[in-house]
């Protein structure tokens, strides 16, 4: 389970609506599966259909979330034309197994669908989000 503040989800669909029709992505810090921080990302694809975090970015947040002893809890990023359910290419690049990914669809950008997967060695398990 993926444990997210109400306003932590706010921000993370106001971030992927911001950025529509591109896709947006981010990193969830926290311990034991709680997010404690969200961290807005660059996409560096700027596409429609997928993502890459820029790699500076990517390491400045690395390097904070280890300094304030958190973890990597997960990664987020949108679908700005598919359901929130992971790609093949999310599935190929899902290279952290211990981390939630969580894909926010924006088909209907009034009510944004946000599901959390785990995605171990190709296989695709949903987990609940709790909103607290």
């Amino acid at each position: 389970m993926l444990t997210l503040k109400r306003y932590d989800r706010d921000k993370i669909i106001k971030h992927c609506v911001k950025e529509f029709p591109n896709e947006a992505c981010g990193i969830l810090a926290g311990r034991n599966g709680k997010v404690e921080k969200v961290y807005e990302m660059t996409n560096a694809d700027k596409s429609a259909a997928t993502f890459f975090m820029d790699a500076k970015e990517q390491f400045k947040v690395a390097k904070e979330i280890r300094n304030s002893g958190l973890e990597m809890a997960g990664i987020y990023h949108s679908h700005a034309a598919s359901g929130a359910y992971p790609s093949s290419h999310d599935v190929e690049m899902a290279f952290y197994p211990e981390a939630s990914y969580v894909i926010i669809s924006l088909i209907d950008k009034n009510k944004p669908d946000i599901k959390s997967f785990k995605i171990n060695e190709g296989r695709i398990t949903e987990e609940e989000i709790k909103v607290v």
